[in-house]
């Protein structure tokens, strides 16, 4: 009998790669969800009485940031009798109000984006620590074995 060596050293290199690209998504996505929360908490918005949900909320997440933007929309069309900024005459004074309220939807929407991408990250985190995990399992450590010639 003669000995042969069975490489699995790249199979589980590779699991130990992903494993710890996981546990750095995953980090890295709880930091962007905690930043971005953060800085939502830090400008005080407070949802109000006429929005469609969570009246009286501290704007703090991304269905509480996507009900804000909804009710500044509700809002602005509500004092231009309808009109969008861009149907709005250049010189009329309800424009830079319109104006304004686009430029707050879209910070909201961005943060609403901003949560997404974060939990996208934690997710694809958790999917690369499971199939790391299954690949190190599958593969077994590097071992010798006796072989018959």
């Amino acid at each position: 009998m003669s000995t042969v060596a069975v490489n699995s050293k790249p199979v589980r290199l590779v699991a130990l790669v992903a494993i710890i690209a996981g546990i750095l998504l995953i980090v890295a996505g709880g930091v962007t969800w905690g930043v971005v929360r953060d800085q939502l908490v830090a400008e005080n918005i407070t949802i109000p009485e006429d929005a469609m949900a969570f009246q009286g909320n501290i704007v703090n997440g991304p269905i509480d940031a996507y009900i804000q933007a909804d009710i500044i929309n509700h809002h602005a069309l509500e004092g231009s009798g309808g009109a969008t900024y861009a149907e709005l005459d250049r010189e009329d004074p309800v424009r830079a109000t319109m104006m304004n309220a686009s430029f707050l939807r879209a910070s909201l929407f961005t943060s609403v984006i901003a949560f997404g991408v974060a939990a996208f990250a934690a997710g694809l985190g958790v999917l690369f620590i499971l199939i790391g995990w299954a690949l190190r399992s599958v593969v077994p450590a590097p071992t010798r074995v006796e072989a018959a010639v």
